[in-house]
């Protein structure tokens, strides 16, 4: 068996479970989960009639490439939420199972195990992060470089504070925003920085921007590592890849539907490591896709209910704990007045809500978890749900 698998730590909601091991809840009430990023908001109609209407073509292999007309669809939308002046759909965007598969593989296709300058190749990730970031690393034979993302910057990794040397190793940076969990954004200066530094220490950066379409100033919609090539006039995205999904935009996350676009070079090895790994999309999940990518007004009614929900959590918690307005995305990241995971079990203990601990999102680097003392609460449910959890979070805070 490939030894790499054994470094592989449990995910946090195996973390979870075993923490929960022996907790009883209060009888005759409700739970509500607010500890898996799952949207529970229903999928659009549109989308899933398209999806029944296309059935018939389960009988045709489909291409690890996609449809010009999904490709186009992706570039089209690229082109009016970015506002790029050209993106090529032959060969600047590519269909993928959702981005946790593609993140995953993306770095078996760019880590190169026998070029490391001074040491085991590095891929560098936020911390706290979304785990296939590490997993990723690891079975790609490269050890993971943890930046912290703390209050004391605002929650966005401190990438200033990494060493030259790290840099030199460095052949993939994962970057997240909107922020997992802490709901930070990148600003394209932000991005700018780090294609310059990609540029001079040569590495690729893999933007993760699954939670982009989920912000509360329509006038003010995050920018994303394309957006800021475009404004330093780079068409070509060099070491550039954005991830985007409709699990989060459009409430799919069953669909299994995103796509990767950037620098043509970058896609063109990555599509031939896809087509040996053998995971084409199908015909009718494309159409489907097709469909979502070029409807908006699903995207502006569903931010709509997260903003419900998001002023109704923070007037209810702010009062008890350390909570604000994150930037974006669909997570509260709030601080605890005890450990995380004893406020995590105790809360669903007594009140039925399940939560996630911040310490299980991230690694200890120095000493220091800098998810240690929060937990991240998914606003996934219904308004009335979300509404009920935040109005039982604090009758636990007030309680104890």
């Amino acid at each position: 068996m490939n030894p790499d698998l054994n470094r592989l730590q449990p995910y946090p909601f195996e973390k979870l479970s075993a923490l929960m091991q022996g907790a009883v809840p209060p009888a005759g009430v409700k739970h509500i989960a607010l500890s898996i990023g799952e949207p529970k908001h229903a999928s659009p109609a549109f989308v899933l009639e398209t999806l029944a209407r296309s059935l018939e073509k389960l009988s045709v292999y489909p291409t690890t490439k996609g449809s010009d007309h999904l490709r186009e669809a992706i570039a089209g939308w690229l082109t009016r939420r970015f506002g790029l002046a050209k993106i090529d759909a032959g060969t600047q965007v590519l269909p993928v199972n959702g981005t946790r598969e593609a993140l995953f593989s993306f770095a078996q296709a760019v880590v190169d195990r026998g070029a490391a300058r001074g040491g085991v190749p590095l891929v560098v990730s936020p911390n706290p992060f979304y785990q296939i970031y590490e997993g990723a690393a690891f079975l790609a034979g490269a050890e993971p470089y943890f930046v912290a993302a703390t209050t004391a910057n605002g929650f966005k990794p401190d990438f200033a504070a990494v060493p030259a040397a790290v840099w030199e190793r460095c052949q993939l940076l994962f970057v997240c925003s909107p922020g997992n969990p802490t709901g930070a954004v990148l600003s394209n200066d932000e991005f700018r920085v780090l294609i310059e530094l990609a540029d001079k220490h040569d590495f690729v950066i893999a933007s993760d921007e699954c939670y982009s379409e989920i912000y509360f100033d329509e006038a003010a919609p995050p920018p994303g590592i394309l957006e800021a090539c475009r404004a330093m006039g780079r068409h070509d995205y060099a070491r550039c890849v954005a991830f985007h999904s409709l699990s989060k935009r459009s409430n799919l996350p069953g669909l299994r539907s995103g796509f990767v676009a950037g620098d043509a070079q970058v896609l063109a090895k990555f599509l031939q490591y896809r087509t040996y790994h053998g995971c084409a999309m199908s015909l009718p999940v494309q159409e489907a896709s097709i469909a979502a990518w070029n409807d908006e007004a699903h995207v502006r009614a569903n931010r709509d209910l997260y903003r419900a929900k998001f002023r109704t959590a923070v007037d209810t918690l702010a009062p008890v704990m350390d909570v604000a307005m994150p930037d974006a995305g669909f997570y509260l990241w709030a601080k605890t007045p005890l450990a995380d995971d004893t406020f995590a079990r105790e809360l669903f203990v007594r009140e039925h809500v399940t939560v996630l601990p911040g310490s299980y999102l991230s690694r200890v680097v120095d000493g220091v978890n800098p998810g240690a003392g929060r937990v991240r609460m998914a606003l996934v449910a219904s308004v009335d749900e979300a509404a009920e959890a935040a109005q039982r979070i604090r009758r636990f805070i007030e309680g104890r």
